[in-house]
């Protein structure tokens, strides 16, 4: 993919830039790795409205954990979307067989699918375009899947790969009927995530585009994370952020970054937030769901605060 200019970004009045905050997080999702009943009720509470919830795929978890935490997601009320690793399924059957499970047990419609973190496959999938292509995921009422996307790049692949294995990805589920989706790895560079996009559009990538972003969090969790998940490059700009600056002692939160691409005025096509619950479920449901209703108060840091409800 050549690189793309992005658009210049008008500024508007605090008004207007707070609506478009609101608009901008309407359709949040939250990706979780092993939801408690008492995350599920924190869910409930705080963000009843919410659809999508993304389940992560544990290294040396088995397969059944997303079975078992999908259906416990259904029951709350919500859509689980599990994360399916291809790189730790043992085999064509075990695939078919987890598969039969999560839509049987859980009416699992929607995964992510990915390659998985593991650096030898334990069965016959090595890459997410095997099994997209296998067929097996329609043959079990998937409808939809989503691709992972990096606008940080990934630490063992290099762009060009990624670019190649995203079309790729894209054109068999166009060929096996398959709705899609992109959700991106968290990062904290909103101009980055931003060029990127704006590069798919200008590509003809027009499918929606989950942003991913760390949920509110002690920064010292939020930098172990970001070197865990290769995203370290992007962090080291965390404390020259204004939006994370103000909150270096106590939580940061992805203010910032969020405002920043609100303020794109839609230029961005079809996206949506994802939050990635490092501080707790129910603390970033708590937030983004205040934030969406727009409970919110601009600052001079370009940023916003979120304020707590009324009595």
């Amino acid at each position: 993919m050549m690189p793309a200019v992005a658009p210049k970004i008008t500024p508007a009045l605090p008004a207007e830039i707070a609506q478009r905050i609101t608009e901008f997080l309407h359709d949040f999702s939250i990706e979780a790795t092993r939801p408690t009943a008492d995350d599920l009720d924190e869910l409930k509470s705080a963000a009843p409205g919410i659809g999508r919830i993304y389940l992560s795929a544990v290294p040396m978890r088995p397969l059944s954990d997303l079975i078992a935490f999908s259906a416990a997601v259904r029951d709350a009320g919500f859509d689980p979307i599990p994360h399916l690793a291809v790189r730790n399924v043992a085999s064509s059957n075990a695939l078919d067989a987890l598969l039969a499970r999560l839509a049987n047990d859980a009416g699992v419609s929607r995964l992510l699918v990915i390659a998985g973190d593991s650096d030898w496959p334990q069965g016959p999938f090595s890459s997410a375009i095997e099994v997209i292509e296998s067929g097996l995921l329609q043959r079990h009422g998937i409808m939809e899947i989503g691709i992972a996307g990096y606008p940080d790049g990934h630490p063992r692949i290099s762009a060009d790969v990624l670019d190649r294995a995203l079309a790729a990805k894209i054109e068999a589920a166009r060929q096996t009927g398959l709705d899609i989706h992109i959700v991106t790895q968290f990062g904290f560079s909103a101009e980055q995530i931003a060029n990127w996009i704006f590069r798919l559009r200008d590509l003809g990538v027009e499918y929606q585009v989950r942003i991913g972003m760390a949920g509110p969090t002690n920064l010292a969790s939020l930098l172990r994370y970001a070197k865990r998940c290769g995203v370290a490059a992007s962090a080291q700009g965390l404390t020259r952020q204004g939006g994370v600056l103000k909150h270096l002692v106590g939580t940061s939160a992805p203010d910032g970054i969020i405002r920043t691409l609100a303020e794109t005025g839609g230029r961005l096509g079809n996206v949506a937030a994802h939050f990635f619950s490092f501080g707790g479920v129910g603390k970033t449901a708590r937030w983004a769901a205040a934030a969406a209703a727009g409970r919110i108060a601009l600052d001079r840091a370009d940023g916003f605060g979120v304020e707590p409800p009324s009595a």
